[in-house]
């Protein structure tokens, strides 16, 4: 049996206030509750956007709720409420907010979200951050972090800081613009843990075998930020033989949502802070246990900016066998790619599905995808950096695997479909990709 999460003993000493109690399923969800019930009073009292947002009359307006299952009655928060209406959410003083994060979506216009925060709310951040972390270092460990961290509050500056309360020491160097300067960094700093973008870690990957770099072995990677692909994990296991681990968070969470355990089989989340749902995305409702749906949270112990329901856009499920860790805690399935792009006559097609069908092979560093229509037909242009042996016969396999894409293949055959392949063996061109944004496909279409 693989260690239990280190998470399970620090949220029990949240609920019970003691270091030797343990945490039981029913000792949670009685915290919970009586956090929620806390922070509907709260924002209530402090909120003029939940003062007019939440029911006024009925059982619920007292904000006394029975059970957990109660927050079924309440309205969402969605990220056009966020956009609209943030100021409002604020529940302190201007003077008490510590760090402001404004999120642009790409292809987005119109206002952006931003997310408020005060010095304690980062503070729960950077605790989970510490306990997170010993999942995957040890003191000593000499950790390389590929996100950015220049920025007191940032999320790289907070985890230097948490690796730092775990005995473990922290390099900031920010998402990967050039391969050769992140691996010369790993290299000069001896580093054996790394935490990044996933393609990012892939095209170092990729580059120092192709280069045949000597690197100090490397024990854990942790991927963040995005979708994983497993074909980026079985890569990362195969060139390094380390363990790959994934976390699961956005900002509005406060950054951090939830992490893999050593049994690698899901994300455990920090339930002290956050109350998670899974509902179905058209009615609103919960849906069965161990069924599919999106993600909804709450916070439980943020005060700058609380959220109630908040929809993350998110799909995952609970997944219903225990971990093989033995906690009580819950265990979410992994996280998959959020964009879906519909293709009509009930097809759909997302980034994840074109990761599994062009990062399995050897040279592909990175790629991007668009959506254009041009008189009357679809066309899905795929540009695709390239460096690595047997040019000629990857950009086929990957030209015949895109073609027989079950998605693909028959609007291709239709005539209703063009794909375009272009392929870049110019590594100057590598630029680290979106950044730290999440890889969609650009729909220009319409």
């Amino acid at each position: 049996m693989p260690e239990k999460t280190p998470l399970e003993a620090w949220i029990a000493r949240k609920v019970t206030g003691s270091s030797s109690e343990m945490l039981t399923t029913k000792k949670l969800r009685d915290y919970q509750l009586n956090k929620l019930g806390e922070t509907l009073d709260y924002v209530r009292a402090k909120s003029s956007f939940y003062q007019r947002h939440l029911p006024r009359h009925g059982a619920k307006a007292d904000c006394s709720l029975v059970q957990l299952e109660d927050i079924g009655a309440l309205p969402f928060t969605t990220a056009a409420d966020l956009r609209r209406f943030g100021q409002e959410m604020i529940c302190v003083k201007g003077s008490d907010i510590h760090r402001i994060v404004t999120l642009q979506t790409s292809g987005t216009t119109g206002l952006p979200k931003r997310v408020f925060f005060t010095e304690e709310d980062q503070e729960l951040t950077l605790d989970f951050f510490h306990q997170g972390m010993l999942t995957m270092v040890k003191p000593g460990d000499r950790v390389l972090i590929l996100l950015p961290g220049k920025v007191p509050g940032s999320v790289g500056e907070l985890l230097q800081r948490g690796l730092a309360r775990a005995g473990a020491e922290g390099f900031v160097h920010g998402p990967v613009v050039t391969p050769q300067a992140a691996l010369e960094q790993m290299n000069r700093d001896k580093v054996n843990v790394l935490v990044g973008i996933p393609t990012q870690v892939l095209t170092l990957a990729r580059v120092q075998k192709k280069a045949q770099v000597t690197l100090p072995p490397l024990h854990s990677v942790l991927l963040t930020t995005d979708h994983v692909p497993r074909s980026i994990v079985r890569e990362l296991v195969k060139v390094w033989g380390c363990q790959v681990f994934n976390h699961y968070g956005m900002t509005e969470m406060g950054l951090g949502g939830g992490v893999d355990c050593r049994g690698l089989s899901g994300y455990h989340l920090r339930e002290a802070d956050l109350y998670f749902e899974i509902i179905d995305p058209l009615t609103g409702r919960p849906v069965q246990a161990g069924e599919f749906g999106e993600i909804v949270f709450t916070t439980l112990t943020r005060t700058g900016m609380p959220l109630i329901r908040y929809r993350t856009g998110d799909y995952s499920r609970f997944i219903v066998d225990a971990c093989p860790c033995g906690t009580v805690l819950r265990n979410l399935e992994r996280v998959g790619s959020r964009d879906c792009l519909n293709l009509g006559a009930g097809k759909l097609l997302s980034m994840a599905d074109l990761d599994e069908v062009i990062f399995p092979w050897d040279g592909v560093l990175d790629f991007s995808a668009r959506m254009a229509e041009e008189y009357g037909k679809m066309v899905l242009t795929l540009e695709i950096l390239m460096d690595g042996p047997n040019r000629e016969r990857v950009e086929q396999t990957i030209r015949q695997e895109v073609e027989t894409h079950p998605a693909l293949r028959n609007l291709m055959e239709e005539g209703q479909l063009q794909v375009n392949l272009n392929f870049n063996a110019d590594t100057a061109a590598y630029s680290g990709g979106n950044g730290t944004g999440k890889r969609m496909i650009c729909d220009q279409r319409g």
